[in-house]
């Protein structure tokens, strides 16, 4: 207790670092990028409806100076060699016309392959990032897609005193083998998250998710949920429906049109440059 008369001494006020914010919040595009900054090409497995245009006007309400193009395989990647073609013929031959990021959130060889062989039959200076995923924003957007259906605590905080509704998640990928392979990292986060078994399973491979219900049993969760590590266009929702229905798993919506979608497509763009400082020295 202060007995005299002086003001106790003022603690020293703390100011806002000049520096640019790191890590994961940290934002993935500069605000001004050059005027000859490569265009953003969304390759989209399937066709290009309403999932694929939301995370594209999410991208360009966040990032109006980028040119992004939104692009289908449907057609098994005519349209991709057309654009490509058309956005070479725009821009400088010294550096890179475009970024082509595939709408996908793991290894997925079919979209891939039909990319990579848009880009050869173009012959356009285009760089192919890879998928979304893994990632932990990725892994936040699936417990909040949990916690909407009622599957999972939304609250972290409290992971100790709330009983969960669940006891084991399968994650469940489109892409065969190979993605639910991808699908490990992402389904370590999650169960990070909620402190609970994750695993990974296949929608058009193995592990089936047959087989992982099966796995999460022998270890005696038998209250399941599953989450669709999909943004949509890979694969069929009904496929989904019914795949959850057949272990009696509640199941969670795809990520959709999630903000950590958008975002990660930009950080996908952005880190392709590591800065965008010098696109001269990009050319391939």
């Amino acid at each position: 207790m202060n007995e005299g008369h002086e003001e106790p001494p003022k603690l020293p006020i703390r100011e806002r670092s000049s520096r640019p914010g790191t890590g994961r919040h940290r934002r993935p595009l500069p605000a001004n990028l050059p005027p000859d900054a490569p265009a953003l090409v969304l390759a989209v497995p399937g066709k290009a409806e309403e999932v694929a245009a939301e995370v594209a006007a999410i991208v360009r309400l966040d990032n109006p100076q980028i040119d992004l193009r939104l692009v289908s395989l449907g057609d098994g990647g005519a349209d991709l060699t057309q654009e490509f073609t058309g956005i070479a013929a725009e821009r400088p031959t010294a550096g890179p016309a475009a970024v082509v990021v595939p709408l996908v959130t793991g290894p997925h060889p079919r979209v891939l392959r039909a990319v990579r062989d848009a880009v050869r039959q173009s012959e356009a200076a285009v760089k192919i990032t890879g998928p979304l995923g893994p990632h932990p924003l990725l892994a936040e957007a699936l417990h909040v897609r949990l916690s909407e259906a009622g599957l999972a605590r939304a609250d972290r905080m409290r992971l100790f005193n709330v009983t969960s509704p669940v006891d084991g998640i399968i994650v469940a990928t489109a892409g065969g083998d190979e993605a639910a392979r991808g699908a490990d990292a992402t389904a370590v986060l999650l169960a990070a998250r909620l402190t609970l078994p994750v695993v990974p399973a296949a929608l058009d491979g193995v592990p089936t998710v047959r087989d992982a219900a099966e796995r999460l049993r022998k270890i005696g969760a038998n209250r399941l949920a599953m989450v669709p590590y999909v943004i949509g266009p890979e694969t069929d929702q009904e496929r989904i429906t019914a795949a959850a229905e057949a272990i009696g798993a509640g199941c969670a919506a795809a990520l959709g049109a999630h903000e950590a979608v958008a975002r990660m497509v930009c950080v996908r763009y952005g880190a392709t440059f590591g800065g965008f400082e010098d696109f001269d020295d990009l050319a391939e």
